[in-house]
């Protein structure tokens, strides 16, 4: 039976885009849409976007102060336009509904096809591991993964393939597990970060990430709000290290908002310097919840960075 699904960092997420009568809030990763319902109760009109197309069996009856966009948030500033609203909030990666949905293929512990594909387009996982080189195979482990073992389970799945191509998720699961010589009483599955990297590669999340950013800066009005929950490393240094750019804390840079040109003002401030992670309570009513981190930052008045074309 699927697990009940909960918004993590609900209230610390409602309390950093402050949704109110007469504010509109986008909402770029709807899932199943509770964020959404957070910001309608405060009376706020809500935009969500999602990839997914199945995420519109969760906006039935949501009134006529909300719209769904089945699309990538990096397109909301394409969608909306410039200086638009008032909040973005973002909940990255995996939901919890495509983790329990076994025909989706994200999740190891469940037997389906090798899918994950979030908006049922493009190659497959299955796709990947039949057929990029090892050393390509290998680098996606080690990047999206940081998976040390990344070689040894590269070789593994190149070895298998030349007589039996990967269709299944727990065939492969088991085929690293055995590279990477079993359990041995880990608690984390010897394929998590594997499985990890390939939904990342798929989805190619870490680019969206970064282009998302940038649109959400595009589409706030001086003052509007930005909150961002991560729940993997990866997710939060592309998060931290935005914000630290743009509020003037580094002159750091990358390939998607390069260093900005001399003199230019910040466009966020932060609303805290460190992450906010759930609560122990959380926690334990949601074990997903617990590699969470908030990060958020209000807009300012001044003019948008300059980024790369």
């Amino acid at each position: 039976m699927s697990a009940p699904h909960l918004s993590v960092l609900l209230n610390e997420v409602v309390s950093a885009i402050a949704p109110a009568p007469g504010r509109h809030v986008v909402d770029g990763t709807f899932g199943a849409g509770g964020y959404a319902r957070a910001f309608l109760a405060a009376g706020a009109r809500v935009t969500a976007f999602d990839r997914d197309p199945s995420a519109a069996r969760y906006a039935e009856e949501l009134g006529p102060d909300f719209r769904l966009v089945i699309a990538p948030f990096s397109t909301m500033a394409e969608v909306l336009g410039e200086a638009v609203t008032d909040g973005v909030a973002l909940d990255l990666g995996v939901s919890s509904m495509q983790l329990d949905e076994a025909e989706r293929g994200f999740s190891f512990l469940r037997e389906g096809p090798l899918d994950m594909r979030m908006s049922g387009a493009g190659p497959t996982a299955a796709d990947l591991v039949n057929t990029e080189p090892p050393a390509e195979l290998a680098r996606i482990f080690w990047i999206y993964g940081e998976e040390r073992q990344s070689r040894r389970i590269a070789s593994a799945i190149v070895r298998r393939r030349e007589t039996t191509p990967f269709t299944r998720t727990t065939d492969l699961a088991e085929v690293i597990e055995r590279a990477l010589g079993g359990r041995r009483g880990a608690r984390v599955h010897p394929a998590t970060r594997a499985f990890q990297a390939l939904r990342i590669a798929v989805n190619d999340e870490l680019a969206e990430l970064e282009a998302g950013l940038v649109a959400a800066e595009r589409v706030l009005r001086p003052g509007g709000r930005l909150a961002v929950v991560t729940f993997q490393s990866l997710e939060d240094r592309i998060v931290k290290a935005f914000l630290a750019e743009r509020s003037g804390r580094t002159p750091g840079g990358s390939r998607h908002a390069p260093e900005a040109p001399r003199g230019a003002d910040p466009s966020f401030s932060l609303l805290s310097v460190r992450s906010t992670p759930p609560t122990e309570a959380e926690i334990a009513a949601n074990p997903r919840a617990r590699s969470a981190r908030l990060r958020a930052a209000k807009r300012t008045a001044a003019p948008l960075w300059r980024v790369a074309a």
